[in-house]
């Protein structure tokens, strides 16, 4: 018999899944890409493109710099089925992509190979027609979205609008605009945003702050919004590396995690080592935290009878092998010795928390847009008191002082970006003064 135990529940960050609709022309293309810039933090964004390469018109054109552009990598698909469907995002998966682009959803229902044509074309082959031909046609379309939704990074789909009109009595009358997907869609998305003329406009979500919004050109600032919302909760992966690095891992507690890991399909996760800092894998980062605590065996043993014709007197003795629970034991110490040694040395590393929360306090203060990086490194240079080529060598402590240094000048509202940076200048003169 299956047992079922309840915990208390504790939110956790999560992956935006967000839908921008609206007609053709509405700018539906071009804010997914604006957007996922925002919510990839600088990892690789990919496009499912089954409008006619149009997201290729928004791509970087060699030779020119100075055209607006947006990097991704681009897969074509006409024919839209579940199943072609369901193999891209297994793509994405493999590829580490940090957002995946659908533009559009709509054609997975409507168009080619689409949901609607799979009915017409199963209804054909089994009795009891299109009626008939929904049972095998709502599996299909249940494991796309059990794909798609579970992919680990975040996910933006397109969907087109069209005016909705009624026949009734000899009169036609408009009804309003419907969505080009199956009714109920929206409910499979956390934030549903409606887009005219490149103003967007939140008209779906389940958090209260992003109600109602209205955004003209959605872009990297509202992507910080919605992630801002999917933080404020515990971060899984986090989680499971705490336990790892806690005082008193088991062999079997490692296993346990790893099947966690794997089961919420975190195993792929990045993040930084929790040792040296340096990008990883958590599924990596589990097996050698887990091998550091495994349980070893010498393979001596002691014979009890001497062979014949050995002199007892004269045979080397060896010591009595350790019992399982010995081995683990010392395993565990040294373990803990090293770790402590380690630690001593190796400062702890700026925390995924901690990277979430910087892009968003340098917006207050005026340096959220991604051609500030080299200011944003500068000044974060200037506050800890040391040169760094990237966020990811702060240590934890700086990375602190830094949210806590852009916390207090992103509350000054109007002057907040003045403020910080005549502070910044102010350190940088205190620099060259002291070089």
């Amino acid at each position: 018999m299956t047992t079922f135990t309840f915990a208390p529940a504790t939110r956790e960050t999560a992956r935006a899944r967000v839908a921008l609709q609206g007609p053709g022309g509405s700018g539906k293309t071009k804010t997914a890409l604006r957007m996922a810039e925002g919510f990839a933090k600088g990892g690789p964004i990919g496009v499912v493109d089954t409008e006619r390469g149009s997201a290729l018109k928004y791509a970087p054109v060699p030779g020119r710099p100075d055209i607006e552009a947006h990097e991704f990598v681009h897969l074509p698909m006409a024919f839209c089925s579940p199943e072609n469907l369901i193999a891209a995002v297994k793509a994405a998966e493999e590829a580490r992509l940090a957002v995946l682009i659908i533009d559009s959803w709509s054609h997975f229902w409507a168009g080619k190979g689409g949901l609607l044509a799979r009915v017409e074309e199963e209804g054909r082959k089994i009795s009891g027609g299109k009626f008939s031909a929904w049972d095998p046609v709502n599996k299909l379309e249940q494991d796309m979205l059990d794909v798609l939704l579970g992919f680990p990074g975040h996910v933006i789909v397109t969907m087109r609008t069209k005016n909705d009109y009624e026949l009734s009595g000899g009169k036609v009358t408009k009804l309003g605009v419907k969505t080009v997907q199956r009714e109920g869609a929206e409910y499979e998305v956390d934030v549903v945003i409606d887009m005219v003329q490149g103003a967007g406009t939140v008209t779906k979500t389940r958090y209260t702050a992003l109600d109602g919004a209205c955004v003209h050109h959605p872009g990297e600032e509202f992507a910080e919004a919605i992630l801002e919302q999917l933080g404020q909760g515990v971060d899984p992966v986090q989680v499971i590396v705490d336990e790892l690095v806690r005082e008193g891992l088991t062999y079997d507690r490692a296993l346990e995690l790893h099947g966690q890991a794997n089961s919420r399909r975190l195993l792929g996760a990045d993040l930084l080592h929790p040792k040296t800092g340096e990008p990883a894998k958590l599924g990596d980062v589990i097996k050698e935290y887990g091998q550091a605590v495994k349980p070893v065996t010498t393979g001596v043993t002691t014979p009890s009878t001497p062979p014949a014709g050995h002199n007892q007197d004269s045979a080397p003795t060896t010591e009595r092998p350790e019992t399982p629970a010995e081995q683990e034991a010392a395993v565990l110490a040294e373990v803990d010795h090293r770790r402590a040694a380690e630690q001593e040395q190796s400062p702890a590393p700026v925390t995924a928390p901690q990277m979430r929360m910087m892009h968003a306090c340098f917006t207050k203060v005026g340096l959220g847009h991604k051609d500030s990086r080299a200011a944003r490194l500068h000044a974060t240079s200037l506050i800890i008191g040391r040169q760094i080529g990237s966020a990811n060598d702060l240590t934890k402590d700086e990375a602190q002082t830094l949210l806590d240094t852009l916390t207090n000048f992103g509350e000054r509202g109007e002057t907040a970006a003045a403020d910080f940076a005549e502070m910044v200048q102010g350190l940088e003169n205190e620099a060259l003064t002291s070089a």
